[in-house]
């Protein structure tokens, strides 16, 4: 006889053979026991999960001459037959190279007829979702009511390609991704049946390889064997496979934690010229780092190891790194691998990504402070500066204090807040611009202030339309709001006040700062700044010709609400801007 591949040898031939897919088992088998099966099935899920061989399994325990049961005999003639696939109720129909709606209308056709020697006429129809449409409308009918001995099983690997009509016709169990655990214990027995001795860690090498597929896991099995001696060992599982030791990621991962940057990158070089896939060696670096977690967290998580072993040099690795870490340099692989995907240069990617993982500080942040490797000398640094920070945020919402005189301190105080609304206005800001307001720049914002409303949304404009400029410095101007609301509002959305400033700036040509305050706390830190700095204050002084005379000590700094009664009508404004204030006369009705 010919030699054929483990995947057909040991494929399983009744429930209790096959690895995993549990829940699929139990539900089949008891609705077998009971006597309550369906006339349709549908098997997803990805290649090399079982679902072919649950299907002629299936097939069996439904024709077995000992039926109902749960376990195919596998000793009766039909059993046998099914087995060898000469059995001809059990079809199985390869929906890949018959997709078209001739072959589907002659399985129809023949359908109606009743089973030659068996209880059951099985149709396995594989790769399902390569039906041309007009074969699946021609399949439906049959589908949702055939003949009483008519068993219909369906298997795709994908079930988003089938239609819901289909869909809903059938129960559908789902396939997962077997377990490397599942995959080691299957390989163990088939080993131990052909007396080849082997090393476990080789065998881990072909299940991590094999991505949860059983097929691809046993055809990788009989290559490494094949190639073998006397032994399968770890080396010759790590050249047929194209994996890489984990004595290399040890490597590596030693020098990242040391920051050695030319080693790590020497390395990948060496693995490249190999012919090693950098997005295989990116998926392989984060299940390194992943075992490594698993290390660090517990020794009783050894067997879920699918790279590592639990020898002490990696016990001691792994308990080098913080789990923060590890963590990061899993991110940073993750997000590399994503982009792996929609790129031809995988290898820049990937020398990127252990650049950027070399930069990562191994430490961690407890409680608020930094632990790890970090100098205790820039801790101290980081918390000096926090406390400055503090201090400078404190004086800027209590107003600037006057360079640490007491006196002044003191007098400043009982500073003005907005009580009402929950709004504290600038006042220490507001106090800086009226120590440098100017009577040129309140004119030429207020000259600009009915343009600035012109170009804004009305709902924008509304906000300003009881308020006004009252002071100005070259870098700020303040506003008084009539009503709190509006102040607040207007004050607490950035966006706005960002876009006022700069269509003012359009017109007047300087980038000015919009400061907000309330009407009533404007007036008393107008007063309260007057008194303070001796504004309006007079003296007599005698003239040439020896008549008293009273003259202003200082002016005010800005002007006053009533000072320009002329300059609060916007239309007034705009036409002493359009025709000069030489050629506007303002008459009282």
């Amino acid at each position: 006889m010919t030699y054929q591949a483990f995947y057909r040898v040991y494929r399983p031939q009744s429930f209790r053979e096959m690895s995993g897919q549990t829940h699929v088992k139990r539900t089949l088998q008891n609705a077998l026991e009971a006597n309550k099966t369906t006339h349709a099935y549908l098997f997803s899920g990805p290649r090399g999960t079982g679902k072919t061989s649950t299907a002629k399994i299936f097939a069996k325990a439904l024709n077995c001459e000992k039926a109902p049961t749960k376990e195919p005999c596998n000793e009766c003639p039909t059993c046998l037959s099914i087995t060898e696939g000469s059995h001809p109720d059990v079809i199985e129909f390869d929906a890949a190279s018959n997709s078209r709606v001739e072959e589907m209308r002659d399985i129809i056709e023949k359908v109606r007829f009743a089973p030659a020697n068996a209880r059951f006429k099985v149709y396995i129809i594989d790769e399902v979702h390569m039906l041309s449409t007009s074969a699946f409308n021609a399949l439906l009918k049959t589908l949702e009511e055939p003949p009483p001995h008519a068993v219909f099983i369906l298997a795709t690997t994908e079930p988003h390609k089938l239609p819901a009509t289909i869909i809903s016709r059938c129960q559908r169990f789902d396939f997962k991704r077997l377990s490397s655990n599942d995959i080691l214990e299957r390989m163990k027995i088939i080993l131990e049946d052909i007396d080849l001795p082997f090393e476990e860690q080789a065998l881990k090498v072909i299940a991590q390889a094999s991505a949860g597929g059983m097929r691809d896991a046993l055809s990788l099995l009989d290559q490494v064997v094949s190639f073998s001696g006397d032994k399968l060992t770890l080396e010759n599982a790590l050249l047929v496979s194209g994996s890489i030791s984990q004595d290399v990621f040890y490597d590596i991962a030693f020098a990242l934690k040391n920051k050695e940057i030319a080693q790590v990158l020497s390395s990948l070089e060496e693995l490249i010229a190999e012919g090693k896939d950098p997005v295989r060696l990116s998926e392989d670096f984060i299940t390194f780092f992943r075992d490594l977690l698993l290390l660090q967290t517990s020794s009783d998580l050894t067997e879920l190891l699918e790279l590592v072993t639990s020898e002490e040099k990696f016990i001691t690795l792994a308990h080098e790194f913080n789990a923060d870490t590890l963590y990061g340099y899993i991110d940073i692989l993750a997000k590399t691998q994503q982009e792996m995907r929609f790129s031809h240069h995988t290898k820049i990617y990937l020398e990127t990504a252990l650049l950027k993982m070399a930069q990562v500080q191994n430490s961690s942040v407890v409680n608020g402070h930094v632990g790890g490797s970090v100098d205790p000398a820039v801790n101290e640094k980081v918390a000096n500066l926090e406390k400055m920070v503090q201090q400078l945020t404190l004086q800027l919402q209590n107003g600037i204090s006057a360079q640490g005189n007491p006196a002044i301190q003191q007098r400043e105080a009982p500073r003005p807040r907005a009580k009402t609304t929950g709004y504290n206005a600038p006042v220490g800001r507001i106090r800086e611009v009226l120590k440098g307001a100017t009577k040129q720049d309140i004119h030429q914002i207020k000259s600009a202030w009915a343009q600035t409303l012109s170009q804004l949304q009305k709902s924008q404009a509304a906000l300003l339309a009881e308020a006004e400029p009252v002071a100005a410095s070259s870098s700020a101007f303040v506003v008084k709001f009539k009503y709190d609301i509006h102040c607040r509002m207007v004050a607490e959305n950035r966006e706005f006040t960002t876009l006022f400033s700069q269509i003012l700036s359009q017109i007047t040509g300087t980038m000015y700062e919009l400061l907000c305050i309330p009407e009533n706390d404007w007036i008393s830190l107008r007063q309260s700044f007057i008194k303070e700095n001796g504004l309006n204050q007079k003296k007599e002084t005698t003239d040439h010709e020896g008549a008293l005379v009273q003259e202003n000590i200082h002016e005010d700094p800005f002007i006053d609400d009533a000072q320009e009664i002329a300059s609060e009508d916007p239309l007034i404004a705009e036409a002493e801007k359009m025709f000069g204030k030489d050629f506007v006369e303002v008459v009282e009705d």
